[in-house]
């Protein structure tokens, strides 16, 4: 399971990389602001923005929700608390990911298709679904940043992860929170500096793991090991 999430981790960063490169040096903004302009561009574009939508959502949530787990299993015994509620929220980023790149697939297909007759009422279909898409996975980061906070809280505690890479998480995580303003360049700060994130935890989980006799076991009310 830990050689299993260091490798969704890696492929996680990848992703990030991928988006980045066809959004901004690929793709790029249309040349024709128009509606009709608009409506072109998109569907020249349509396999490219579908398949990078597909990979870097619906493929990102799935290798997320591998990630969630190893990281819980890595860490619940040291970090209990921590560990189930980072998982919590991991399980929620996975939904939504998985969630806005269908949402945005399916948009895409109804708007160009309604395009034809109705032009105007396809940008209007199109903005609509970006807002939503937005909204759950695209510009607001706030779950996927109290995920990277509450792993490098518990990793913290535990002394599992390297404690740099838990600073860094610190950071990565505040971010993602700080993305409930509606700012760009916060939400570019959080994709960047979670491919160094990512890149750093699949390095250290993809490592052999070392021995674990000495964790603390989870106690019941009689102090009894459970």
């Amino acid at each position: 399971m830990r050689k299993a999430g260091g490798w969704a981790a890696l492929a996680e960063a990848l992703i990030y990389v991928m988006a980045f490169i066809f959004y901004g040096a690929v793709l790029g903004p249309p040349g024709d602001t128009s509606t009709a302009g608009r409506l072109a561009f998109l569907a020249e574009h349509r396999i490219g923005i579908t398949l990078v939508t597909l990979i870097g959502y619906v493929g990102f949530g799935a290798l997320l929700a591998v990630l969630v787990a190893a990281l819980h299993e890595h860490m619940k015994r040291a970090a209990p608390m921590l560990a189930q509620l980072a998982a919590v929220f991991g399980l929620v980023w996975v939904g939504l990911v998985i969630a806005a790149g269908m949402i945005s697939n399916i948009g895409l297909g109804a708007a160009l298709k309604l395009a034809g007759d109705n032009p105007e009422g396809a940008r209007s279909l199109w903005l609509a679904v970006s807002t939503v898409v937005e909204g759950i996975g695209g510009g607001n980061e706030i779950v996927g940043g109290l995920w990277v906070l509450l792993i490098s809280m518990a990793g913290l505690q535990a002394g599992i992860l390297p404690r740099p890479l838990n600073w860094l998480g610190l950071l990565v995580g505040v971010t993602g929170i700080a993305t409930v303003y509606p700012l760009e360049t916060l939400t570019e700060l959080f994709g960047i500096s979670q491919i160094a994130w990512f890149t750093w935890l699949s390095l250290h989980l993809l490592k052999p793991a070392r021995p674990t006799a000495n964790l603390p076991q989870a106690t019941g009310s009689t102090g009894a090991a459970v």
